[in-house]
C-alpha cells in the first residue's frame, strides 16, 4: 500500500494492482491450452511457432522456457507442476529477458567491404559535455565503446610546450586530455561490446615531428591490433569479418594536411570554434560574420598554393624523414579533390577514400545531387558531422545520411534527445555489433545505370500493425510522487515511424487515468515504403493538465529486426539507459 496526501484533511489510499492479462493473451492461452487450466511445453511450442513466428523453435526450447519460468516464479524445490497457468504465461510474454522484441545475435553478412555497412560513429568523442567549455576525457570514449560505437574521433593538437600531443576541441576553452591516455583506453575497451573493427578518425593539427611522435605512440600502444595496409590506397575496402579485433586509423595524409594548415594561417582566420576542415563547401553564407567574408574553403585556396608545404614547416628535412611512419599508419585516407561538389563525389576506379561533409553540406548535396551521393557511397566512405553551431552537443536527423548510403553519420554521443534515440535504435540491429549491412537497394546499380533515389514516389512495400496492450514497472523505478503529488499517473503512449519522409508519422493512444499499470489495448497500422530503413519509435508520457507532459520512457527499434507476435518492449530514459522494470506489452504483425 502507498498513499497520496490530499490537502490537509484526509489521505487517499492507493494500491498498485497487477493488471489482468489482456483479452488477446487470455484467448491465446485458452486456444493453445485447449480450454484447460494449464499450458504444457508442447502447447507452448505450438504457440511459439504459430503466433510468435518462431519457426525454428524446438520442443526443447519450449521445455526450457517452462522450467525457467516455474523456477523463477515459484522457487520451490519440490514444485511438481510442469505446465504454465494463465498468469505464468502472461508473465512469460511480459518478460523483457525471456521475450524481447528483437534478437541479440549478429546475423548480417559480415564479409562485404566496409563501405557496405552503416557504422556506429561518434563525433568529438572525447568531450564530456558541450562543445565550448566542457572537459576532455577518455571517459566518454570508454562509454561510447561499451555501447558499441565503432568510430572514435580525436582532435589532436600540440601541447603548450610543443613537445607532446593533447586531445581537445581547438580554439575553445575545453580542458585537454593527453593523447596517450585516450589511446590506452581505446585499446582496453575497443572490443568490450563488439569484435568488429574500431576506426579512429584523427583531426590533425600537428607539426611533422609531433606526427612522428603520434606514429610511435600509436604503433607502441596497439602493436599487432593496428591494421596497416600493404599499399597506399585500397581499390576496395576490406571486410568487417577480416578486420575483427583490429584498429584502423583514418585521417588526411600529411601533405594534404600541411597545405590546408598553411592556407589557413596565410588567410589568418580567427575561428572561435571549429566547424571542421573537412567541409567541402566551407561555411554557409548565412553563418559568416563580417570579418570572415573572404574566408575561402580549403580546396579553393590550396589550388593557388601548391608549393606552400615547404614554407609551412620549419624543418623540411625532418618532415621528409619522419612523416612516412605517420603516413604508413593511415589505412583509410580522408581528403577531398580540388573543386566543387561534382568533383568531390567523383568515384575513382582504383582508389577508395573517405569524404566528410557537415550536415548542411549533405542537405545541400542531396537536394541537387542525391543519386550522385548514393553512387559515391557504394564504394567510398561518407562521413557526416554536426554543424559547428551545435555548441550544446545536440544532434541532427540521421536518416538523411542513411537514406543516401552514408556509412559514418557522426553523433555527439554525450548529448541526448530524439535524434540520438534514433541512432541508438538503428544500432540495436545486428546484435548491437556497431555494423549494420546497408539494404541491397542502396548498393545496386540498375541495368540502366541508375541508383536508388530517396525522392522517388515509391509504392507501399508492407504494412506494420502495432498493438499497444499495456505498460508496467513505473511503480518500481519511480517514486510514487514523481509524476503527480496527489494521484497515480495518467499515462499515454506515442508510437510511430522514423524513416524516409513518406513513411514518417506519429500516433498516440488515449490517456489512461490514475493507473500505474495502464491498459490501452489499441492498435495502429503503418504502411511502409522503405521498411528496410524504418525505425519504430515508442514514447510514453504522463499527461499533465497544467504543465508540460512528463516523460516516462522511450525506445526505438529497427523495423527490419522486429520479431512478430506478442513481445515485451523494455523502455529507456532520456539518455538512452535502460530502466530496470519499465516495459510495454505490444504485438507486431506484418501484412
Amino acid at each position: 500500500m502507498g498513499s497520496y496526501r490530499m490537502c490537509v484533511c484526509f489521505t487517499r489510499k492507493f494500491k498498485v494492482t497487477e493488471a489482468a492479462p489482456p483479452p488477446d493473451i487470455k484467448d491465446a492461452f485458452n486456444r493453445y491450452a485447449e480450454g484447460g487450466p494449464h499450458m504444457t511445453a508442447e502447447q507452448l511450442h505450438r504457440f511459439l511457432v504459430d503466433v510468435q513466428g518462431q519457426g525454428l523453435a524446438t520442443k526443447g526450447d519450449a521445455e526450457g522456457i517452462v522450467q525457467q519460468l516455474l523456477h523463477k516464479r515459484h522457487h520451490m524445490a519440490k514444485f511438481r507442476r510442469h505446465a504454465l497457468t494463465l498468469d505464468d504465461f502472461h508473465h512469460y510474454l511480459f518478460s523483457a529477458d525471456l521475450n524481447p522484441p528483437i534478437g541479440d545475435q549478429v546475423h548480417h553478412d559480415m564479409t562485404a567491404p566496409l563501405s557496405d555497412y552503416f557504422i556506429y560513429t561518434g563525433h568529438n568523442s572525447y568531450l564530456t559535455g558541450n562543445q565550448l567549455s566542457s572537459d576532455c576525457s577518455d571517459v566518454p570514449i570508454i562509454k561510447a565503446l561499451q555501447r558499441g560505437v565503432r568510430v572514435v574521433e580525436l582532435d589532436i593538437w600540440p601541447n603548450s610546450t610543443k613537445d607532446d600531443v593533447h586531445v581537445l576541441h581547438g580554439r575553445t576553452l575545453t580542458t585537454p586530455v593527453e593523447l596517450i591516455k585516450c589511446l590506452k583506453s581505446i585499446k582496453e575497451h575497443a572490443f568490450s561490446a563488439s569484435p568488429y573493427p574500431v576506426v579512429i578518425t584523427l583531426e590533425d593539427h600537428l607539426t611533422p615531428d609531433l606526427q612522428a611522435k603520434v606514429a610511435q605512440m600509436v604503433t607502441q600502444t596497439f602493436g599487432k591490433m593496428l591494421f596497416c595496409p600493404d599499399s597506399e590506397c585500397f581499390k576496395e575496402l576490406p571486410t568487417p569479418e577480416k578486420l575483427k579485433y583490429r584498429i584502423i586509423i583514418s585521417t588526411k595524409p600529411p601533405k594534404e594536411y600541411l597545405e590546408a594548415e598553411g592556407n589557413k594561417r596565410k588567410m589568418n582566420n580567427s575561428h572561435n570554434v571549429k566547424e571542421s576542415d573537412d567541409d567541402v563547401w566551407g561555411k554557409e553564407p548565412a553563418e559568416l560574420t563580417v570579418d570572415q567574408e573572404d574566408d575561402k574553403t580549403d580546396s579553393d585556396a590550396s589550388e593557388n598554393n601548391q608549393d606552400n608545404e615547404e614554407t609551412d614547416a620549419s624543418e623540411p628535412e625532418v618532415r621528409l624523414s619522419r612523416a612516412p611512419a605517420y603516413k604508413h599508419l593511415i589505412a583509410l585516407h580522408a581528403g577531398k579533390p580540388k573543386g566543387g561538389l561534382k568533383e568531390a563525389l567523383k568515384v575513382e576506379p582504383d582508389k577508395v577514400r573517405r569524404l566528410s561533409l557537415s550536415e548542411q553540406a549533405l542537405e545541400k548535396a542531396t537536394m541537387s545531387h542525391g543519386t550522385d551521393v548514393v553512387r559515391f557511397t557504394q564504394k567510398n566512405i561518407l562521413r557526416i558531422y554536426p554543424k559547428g553551431t551545435r555548441f550544446n552537443s545536440s544532434n541532427y536527423k540521421p536518416l538523411i545520411g542513411w537514406m543516401h548510403g552514408a556509412q559514418m553519420v557522426a553523433f555527439n554521443m554525450q548529448g541526448y534527445g530524439r535524434y540520438l534515440w534514433l541512432m541508438h535504435g538503428m544500432f540495436r540491429s545486428n546484435g548491437g555489433c556497431g555494423y549494420v549491412k546497408k539494404p541491397d537497394f542502396l548498393m545496386n546499380v540498375n541495368p540502366n545505370g541508375s541508383v536508388f533515389n530517396p525522392k522517388a514516389d515509391l509504392p507501399v512495400k508492407k504494412t506494420l500493425k502495432v498493438k499497444v496492450y499495456m505498460g508496467d514497472g513505473w511503480h518500481l523505478d519511480f517514486k510514487q510522487t514523481h509524476f503527480d503529488l496527489y494521484s497515480p499517473p495518467d499515462f499515454y503512449t506515442r508510437v510511430g515511424i522514423a524513416g524516409v519522409p513518406a513513411d514518417e508519422i506519429m500516433k498516440k493512444t488515449k490517456k489512461k487515468e490514475d493507473d500505474w499499470t495502464p491498459v490501452w489495448d489499441e492498435e495502429f497500422a503503418f504502411p511502409l515504403r522503405v521498411p528496410e530503413l524504418a525505425l519504430l519509435r515508442v514514447e510514453v508520457h504522463e499527461y499533465d493538465m497544467s504543465e508540460k507532459d512528463d516523460f516516462a520512457g522511450q525506445t526505438c527499434l529497427p523495423v527490419s529486426e522486429l520479431k512478430p507476435g506478442i513481445r515485451a518492449v523494455p523502455l529507456f530514459n532520456r539518455k538512452g539507459e535502460k530502466f530496470n522494470s519499465v516495459r510495454l506489452l505490444m504485438r507486431f504483425e506484418f501484412i
